[in-house]
Order: C-alpha cells, then structure tokens, then sequence
C-alpha cells in the first residue's frame, strides 16, 4: 500500500430520492468526487442485509448484499420498474436522515415489482450466478423466506422445530414449500451483484480502491448460524453456551454485551478454516481492502455466558492466533488486510499483529488523552499503519471538540497548533495527513464541519443511530478542489 488517503462514507449516506443511499448515481457522484480530491480510497461501512436495529454490524448474512442498496433509477432503466412505481411511495421527510422504517415499509414491495418482471427474463444470468454462489446463496434465500413466512422471528424462535434444527428432509419440503419467496431473495442478491460490479468497476477505472469493513463476529439471527451450527458453540437445541462481548474497564462498569454467537475454533481450526476461507474471499472479491474488525478477539476473546445480562460475568478464551494468520498469509495477498487493533490490546495481541504484518489503526480522538501518553499521537505512528481522525463509533472532529474533556482539547490544540483560522477541525486533518502512517482515512462528516448530529453510531444507546446522509451538494466541487491541495501537500 502506498502513502495515500481516503474517506470514509456508509453507502447509506449517500444522498438519494429513495430514502437511503444506493449504487447508483449518486455513489458514481461520489466516486468522482475522491477522484477530484486526490484521494484513493473509499472506505464503507458493512454492506450486508440489516436486521432489528438497522446496524451494518448486525446482519442476516456475512455474504449476502443489502437489498435496500440496489438503486431504483437503475432498475427503472433496465425496464423493471416505472418511474411512477418509484416515485410513488414515502420514503421518508427528511433528506438528511435515513427514515428506516419507510425504507422497510416500500422496499421490499417495489422490488417485488421488479422480481416479477425479471425473472423469466434474466433467469439464465441468475442461474449462473446462483451457481457461483451454491455455498451460500440457497441458505441465505431460504432463510429468508423463512422469515418472513414466520413474521420476520428470530430463527431460534420459528415454530417448526424441524426446520429450526435443520432436520433432515425439513429443509427441501420448506424450499418446495416457499419457492416463490427463495427465488424473489435469489434475484434480489443478482440485481445487487450486478449494481455492484459495475460500480466497482467504474472506481477502478478512476482510480479508487474500495475498503470493505468485515465484522469478527456475525448476528446469531443469521443464516449463517442457521445454516451451520456446527461451527459455533451452540448446545442441541443450537441455542449459544456463550456469547461475545468485551470486559468492564475504566469506562463501562459491566463491560460491552455485544451478545453474538462465538465460533468453535477448535473445529475450524481442524480443518483449515475453510468457513473463514471462504468469508474472507467473497469480501476480497467484493472490495479491494478488508479491514478485519477486533483483531484482538484473535489472540483470545471475551466469553459470557448466555443469558447473563452484562458482559462483567465473562473469562478471557483462547483465540485462533497464529494458525488463523497464517491461513489469511497463505490464502490472500499483501495489503488486502487492515487490522482493527482497538481496545484492550496485550502484549500477546501486539505480537500477533508483529507476526501478521497487517497495519493497524491510530485514532487521533484517541490520541490527546491529558491523562495518560498514547500510541495514537502523530510522533508514535509507524509506517505501516492507518490513521483516521475517528471511526463510526467517534464523534466528528466538530463533536469532539465540543465535548471531549477541556484538557484534552487543550493539549490537541498545543500539540497540533490548532486555530481558528485554519479551523480546528481542519487542523487535526493536518495533523492526520502529515503522519508517516501509510494510509490517512477521515469521515466525511469532517470535511464537511458537521457537528456530532451527523455522527453515525453511538455505542450503547440503541436508537437514532446509522441516520446520517449526505445532502446533495455536499461533495461540492470548491471542497475537492481544496481537498486535493491539502492532499497533495502531504505527499498523498
């Protein structure tokens, strides 16, 4: 990886008459947008299907693409759908904010549409793509259709105790039973693939290599739980024995209850990881850079019990570690893998990343603790590392200075020399992209001064998160253009 930079922008936050951000247009817009800024990268939030809460962390499938991503404007000029069908439904007042439920109410009714007039049409490509697809796609769509068939529960909640388990027999009566809805699901993850490889395809052509973020753990109302089990540690009824999570610290008395399913190591282990052979590939083929989200879960993990209502009763397990990284060594290339090496990190986690190569990450929110000297501040970064002003889980730069401690603002401002008439914000960007690290991510949403209205995510407040869009504009041609001076001045 070269000395570079990048943005960091949710495909939801894309503006779009649609009610969230797509591939379409607008995502182009953007495309040419880091184009003109000078910057190589454009790095996404989780792109799967969103369950209960709208998180991108929290998916139905570690595979599969999110169906409210396929743009309306592309399927109107492909002929399956009518600018009438599309205009027609509410998709929520406010273009500045995601309206979930609108998203969940329409969407789904609309692409119905288009799977009607599709199928038969396109059924050879689709085919061919379910084909390319076989070790995932035919459980994902049926589980699907399951859902919906029971209301969208839980899968450890269906009624049919046979299906739930994956009784023998269970699973091809209910596809016969609910083909119509397995093969909608189908096609929903071929208009998808096709929106996204021309999209990949067109930031190639400018230039622009796309990070994809790829979550340690995946959502026990998933189909991948559903659909294999065995490979975490489930009890006979594949109800988890424990669950992941992070210990109490200086900030979170009862820890973090993250509450998904832990994998079965030892197994995987045994038989070379081909699960998460398998995971990493499909996220390869679908961006340039994955950056493998708690890496320290690795070299070992926080296990709760299930049930337990906060993560203070858990005990630290072994993790994969070297064995794991050597798979990823041997299976994928160099550069392909940025490691999230946040939170509690060990000497033992230090080393494993010593061992893997990857770079790692250094926030500088994290860096002007007045308490305590940090690995974050500028003069400690090392070569092969990427730095960003803050993750989806920080406040803006605007946020942070309004509400980080006093003390911690004021040594920023005499470490980094930060004024009003640079702006503050502008002056961590500096302090960002002057760093050795080889790489320099920064949200959108500090370019553009927001303050913390338009931050992404929360953690621990379960409402009002992953809202924020991009209002038309925003990516103005006068902020590339300054944007790519201030790029290039720091050899980016």
């Amino acid at each position: 990886m070269d000395r570079a930079a990048g943005i960091l922008l949710s495909v939801s936050s894309l503006p779009s008459p649609y009610g969230i951000g797509t591939l379409g247009q607008a995502a182009y817009d953007f495309i040419d947008f880091l184009a003109d800024a000078g910057q190589r990268y454009w790095q996404m939030l989780p792109v799967g299907p969103i369950s209960y809460g709208d998180s991108p962390y929290s998916s139905f499938s570690a595979f599969a693409g999110n169906p409210y991503y396929i743009d309306p404007d592309m399927l109107i000029a492909d002929g399956l759908l009518t600018k009438a069908e599309a205009a027609a439904p509410h998709w929520g007042g406010d273009p500045g904010r995601v309206d979930y439920g609108a998203v969940y109410e329409h969407r789904f009714p609309l692409l119905e549409r288009a799977f009607e007039r599709g199928w038969d049409r396109d059924h050879l490509a689709v085919t061919r793509f379910l084909a390319k697809n076989r070790a995932w796609l035919p459980d994902y769509a049926l589980f699907m259709a399951l859902k919906r068939h029971f209301g969208m529960a839980a899968w450890t909640q269906w009624p049919d105790e046979d299906i739930r388990l994956r009784v023998p027999g269970a699973v091809a009566a209910w596809a016969g039973k609910l083909d119509r809805d397995v093969r909608f699901f189908t096609y929903l993850q071929y208009l998808f693939q096709k929106q996204w490889d021309a999209l990949k395809a067109y930031a190639a052509k400018k230039g622009i290599a796309l990070i994809g973020d790829l979550p340690i753990y995946v959502a026990l109302d998933s189909a991948d739980v559903w659909a294999n089990p065995q490979k975490f540690l489930l009890d006979s009824q594949n109800i988890p024995t424990v669950v992941s999570g992070v210990p109490p610290d200086a900030f979170t008395a009862d820890g973090q209850l993250w509450g998904n399913p832990i994998y079965d190591w030892k197994k995987m282990a045994a038989d070379g990881f081909p699960w998460w052979e398998a995971r990493m590939r499909s996220t390869l083929e679908r961006f340039d850079v994955a950056r493998l989200d708690h890496f320290r879960g690795l070299e070992s993990y926080w296990a709760v019990p299930y049930g337990d209502l906060t993560a203070a009763t858990g005990h630290w397990e072994p993790g994969p570690g070297a064995a794991f990284v050597r798979m990823l060594h041997e299976k994928f290339p160099a550069g392909a893998i940025i490691a999230e090496d946040l939170g509690y990190i060990t000497p033992e986690v230090r080393a494993l990343l010593e061992l893997s190569g990857f770079p790692g990450m250094k926030v500088l929110q994290f860096a002007f603790d007045h308490r305590d000297s940090s690995d974050n501040l500028p003069h400690r970064h090392v070569v092969n590392s990427v730095c960003y002003t803050g993750t989806h889980d920080n406040s803006t730069l605007t946020g942070w200075l309004t509400d980080a401690d006093p003390k911690d603002v004021a040594m920023a401002k005499a470490y980094l020399g930060l004024n009003e008439a640079e702006g503050l914000d502008w002056g961590i960007l500096r302090g960002g992209m002057s760093s050795v690290a080889q790489l320099f991510i920064a949200q959108m949403q500090d370019y553009l001064g927001l303050d913390d209205s338009a931050r992404m995510n929360r953690p621990g407040n379960p409402v009002g998160n992953w809202q924020w869009r991009m209002l038309p504009g925003d990516a103005s041609p006068a902020l590339a253009k300054k944007l790519k001076a201030f790029t290039a001045l720091f050899g980016r």
